[in-house]
């Protein structure tokens, strides 16, 4: 084990650096693809690598009490704040060189998360609402113009619809409303629009985007319906509803392709994810709940991550976590085996944590989010994979509660997205 660890930096780092110079120009693409990232992925040093970051995660699990975990995520937060600039500015990565407006979110988030907002000033909580608030455009969009390009203008699973979701979630943690509504969702008042757009969808294609593009509309919806008072909202959301029961696989409970293999199975459980939780948030019922869970079980790995790679990302991490986690107290399908599942997923999620206190996207390989502004490098920490896999270890804690690494008054928000809870029941059939 010693001689292949010795072995598995230069070698990972050879394959990674010709993945950044090719990363790096990928304007149209989630992170890192190719054919390089598949070599890393599946090479057999990699594969000793991480076993060994899991078991010396496994060990450390015993010792680590939530307070360490929480001083050491939020100094890292602390790290990544603008101290000279007014409050609330974040950069993305310790290599980031400007301030971003999803960093700050993804910092206000993760504040929240760790009920840590109570330690802001009244005037640095405006100046931090004032920050945010200033990227609001008449149509109610949120934009930063750091990272403008023409992806942030069509994609969804990044790009201005996606960072308007989780700036109104951050605007939340802050205890106030978008001052402007969101009149680009008035397309959506419309019953035969909604239904000829759901079913124009690529939902034998990229059904993930797919997925995302519904999330944040629809979340967007619910953010109108609850806080600025649309009196349409509900009727267009439970046509969405409608439409979505009836495109539903009874097979998956999910949508789009039927599962050919572990990568398909994977892509599957993304898209329920993001259409579950609009569900979920509306306590509306859940159809086909023991196939859901069925499908996200069989998506973890050996290490405890839930992907068909060994270094799974934040993103498949948490979309298998979350419904699982949920469904966990509303049926008694498989009780023993999602306890067990989540138990093994707090090694592999902190086998992600660095030492700074932050987390990576996905081991061993460089990320770029959507724009070259939000990069992080190889094992390189960045706010929002520390974002979405403090929330992981948040939702874990709802089914092992007295666990010392994960037992904490979590503080979750109200607001539709990412980041609710509930505690009152939904039907599940």
């Amino acid at each position: 084990m010693e001689k292949l660890d010795r072995l598995a930096d230069p070698l990972i780092k050879t394959l990674a650096a010709r993945l950044i110079m090719k990363s790096r120009s990928l304007k149209n693409s989630m992170g890192s693809e190719g054919g390089v990232s598949s070599r890393i992925r599946n090479n057999i040093v990699m594969e000793a690598q991480l076993k060994k970051r899991v078991l010396t995660s496994s060990v450390d699990i015993s010792k680590l009490s939530i307070r360490e975990l929480r001083e050491k995520t939020l100094w890292f937060t602390e790290q990544m704040h603008f101290q000279s600039r007014p409050y609330g500015q974040y950069r993305y990565s310790p290599s980031g060189q400007s301030p971003l407006l999803y960093a700050s979110v993804y910092a206000c988030l993760l504040r929240d998360l760790y009920n840590d907002m109570s330690q802001l000033s009244f005037s640095e909580k405006q100046d931090w609402i004032c920050y945010i608030t200033n990227h609001q455009h008449e149509d109610g969009l949120f934009k930063d113009a750091a990272i403008a390009n023409q992806l942030a203008e069509t994609a969804d699973w990044w790009g201005w619809r996606h960072l308007t979701l989780h700036t109104v979630m951050a605007l939340d943690a802050l205890g106030t409303v978008a001052s402007k509504k969101l009149s680009f969702l008035k397309q959506f008042k419309n019953r035969s629009v909604i239904v000829k757009w759901l079913n124009n969808r690529d939902w034998n294609g990229n059904v993930a985007n797919v997925s995302n593009e519904i999330q944040n509309y629809c979340a967007l919806i619910q953010y109108a319906r609850d806080y600025h008072d649309e009196s349409w909202a509900e009727d267009a959301l439970n046509i969405f509803y409608d439409e979505l029961d009836r495109l539903q696989d009874a097979n998956t409970g999910s949508w789009g392709k039927k599962i050919g293999n572990s990568n398909l199975l994977s892509i599957t459980v993304q898209a329920g994810y993001h259409i579950w939780l609009l569900y979920f948030y509306d306590k509306k019922q859940i159809n086909f709940a023991d196939k859901i869970i069925d499908c996200c079980l069989s998506t973890q790995n050996k290490l405890g991550g839930f992907g068909p790679f060994l270094n799974s990302s934040a993103c498949e991490d948490i979309d298998s976590i979350d419904p699982l986690v949920r469904l966990y107290g509303l049926t008694s399908h498989r009780r023993s085996e999602v306890k067990n599942a989540c138990e093994s997923a707090i090694a592999w999620i902190l086998a992600n944590m660095n030492r700074d206190g932050g987390f990576v996207f996905r081991r061993n390989e460089p990320f770029m989010y959507g724009h070259e502004n939000m990069f992080s490098g190889i094992n390189e920490s960045s706010m929002f994979a520390t974002w979405f896999r403090s929330l992981s270890l948040a939702y874990i804690s709802k089914v092992l509660p007295n666990l010392q690494v994960v037992a904490f008054p979590w503080k979750f928000l109200s607001c539709p997205g990412y980041q609710f809870w509930f505690e009152s029941p939904i039907r599940v059939n």
